[in-house]
């Protein structure tokens, strides 16, 4: 591990030292108390599904899969860790690595799941109902006060050095597996040989990525969250999209990429270059103080550019737009915040924690801000043949070229996905 990334997070660890004994002083708290959570069986099981650690421990604790873990911010001495580490034979217990930050904190290794002393006048930030229901036992302390949540969600919107450093790394691990999935697509795998590539080469288990990889081929490029991996390559392969992260001590990447197969149109690999193209141009004017929803309005104004241009539609720009074409061709938002979730937190709300919801016309926007130096998000244009959204469009006199639709339609749709650090004079792309 580099002399650098332990000297940034130990600025990042004094930075947020400093801003929670001020919230501690504004609230007139005492302590605050993290609650990394812990994993619950399944229905009627006793097997658990994969375990993430609670967002704001691992903002502090590059432990992502401690669980039953405690971490105490006091006003005047050490924070205080308590590590649940039980003396086990079925499973290694967690361990502290040997690294430097471990020496900013009080440790206390737990060999039970205990609740810390706590006073009255503690804030406790974490899912205390699941705490209570597993039996954990909680006399003292406030559960999870509204304003001190928004303001330690604000804490996290804008990253410390050490965090774009975690960022980047974690970029280039899944770019790693992204030229492997390509590589695997090109010799005619199916999906699931194509997701054990990229998890061999981003070196992780399934269960450690940051969500269910997508790796949708042909007609399941189309659906935005495909969740299964086909056992058997098709017949014919028109397209490949894959939507696959990676962690780095708990932040990560999100990244995706869509290829043209040897059976699909040439049409559409013109329409990837395309797509790369508006991308591009999106992340070019980025910088602080652009309002994302407008910047999300301008990628529909590109999209309606892309199909005019390739001739999916014969109208003008702005009756794309009006009619609600360019959204039935891409459903989803431009992209959200990245950090350690890779939807992170406070993308829906004003600086000050006014809720900005997103707009009507755009319900599943996710990132509504006024960027600021420091934010991290996705941009993600797409343009998609999904015949449940297109349908409705059918039944109209607007001037789609559905013959071409129709020839694009078992490609499913493309998908090009970077990750950028808001910086103060423009951006930094942190995908390779």
């Amino acid at each position: 591990m580099s002399e650098t990334l332990h000297r940034q997070h130990k600025a990042h660890l004094d930075n947020l030292l400093s801003a929670y004994r001020s919230l501690m002083a504004q609230y007139d708290y005492d302590s605050i108390a993290l609650y990394s959570g812990h994993a619950t069986p399944h229905y009627g099981d006793d097997q658990m599904p994969s375990f993430q650690a609670f967002g704001h421990f691992v903002h502090w604790v590059p432990l992502w899969e401690a669980e039953h873990s405690w971490l105490v911010i006091h006003p005047d001495k050490r924070p205080t860790l308590y590590l649940y580490a039980p003396n086990d034979f079925w499973h290694l217990p967690t361990m502290l690595p040997e690294e430097p930050w471990v020496a900013e904190f009080d440790v206390q290794l737990c060999t039970d799941a205990i609740t810390p002393p706590l006073t009255d006048n503690t804030a406790i930030v974490g899912d205390i109902a699941a705490l209570r229901a597993s039996g954990g036992a909680l006399a003292n302390g406030q559960a999870n006060p509204d304003a001190l949540i928004q303001a330690l969600d604000e804490l996290r919107i804008i990253k410390s050095d050490y965090e774009i450093t975690c960022l980047r790394e974690a970029n280039r691990l899944a770019m790693a597996g992204h030229e492997a999935a390509h590589a695997a697509f090109a010799g005619a795998c199916c999906e699931l040989d194509i997701q054990l590539a990229y998890l061999a080469a981003s070196r992780q288990r399934e269960s450690h990525t940051p969500y269910s990889n997508i790796i949708g081929m042909n007609q399941h490029a189309g659906v935005l969250h495909y969740q299964y991996y086909d056992v058997s390559a098709p017949k014919q392969r028109y397209s490949l999209l894959v939507d696959a992260g990676r962690r780095f001590r708990g932040y990560s990447a999100d990244i995706t990429r869509t290829h043209v197969g040897p059976d699909a149109p040439a049409l559409f690999e013109a329409l990837i270059n395309a797509m790369h193209a508006v991308k591009d141009r999106l992340i070019a004017s980025l910088t602080p103080g652009v309002d994302f929803i407008a910047l999300h309005e301008q990628m529909h104004h590109e999209l309606a550019e892309v199909m005019i241009d390739h001739d999916l539609f014969r109208g003008s720009r702005e009756a794309a737009i009006a009619e609600g074409i360019t959204r039935a061709f891409c459903p989803h938002g431009l992209g959200h915040s990245l950090g350690v979730q890779v939807h992170d937190v406070a993308g829906l709300r004003t600086a000050s924690g006014e809720p900005a919801p997103a707009p009507e016309n755009h319900p599943a926007l996710r990132l509504t801000r006024t960027l600021t130096p420091g934010m991290v998000i996705t941009i993600e244009p797409g343009l998609y043949f999904i015949p449940m959204l297109l349908a409705p469009l059918r039944n109209t006199s607007l001037p789609i070229n559905w013959t071409l639709v129709d020839q694009l339609m078992p490609c499913g749709g493309i998908r090009v996905e970077d990750n950028i650090v808001i910086t103060s004079d423009g951006f930094h792309n942190l995908t390779p």
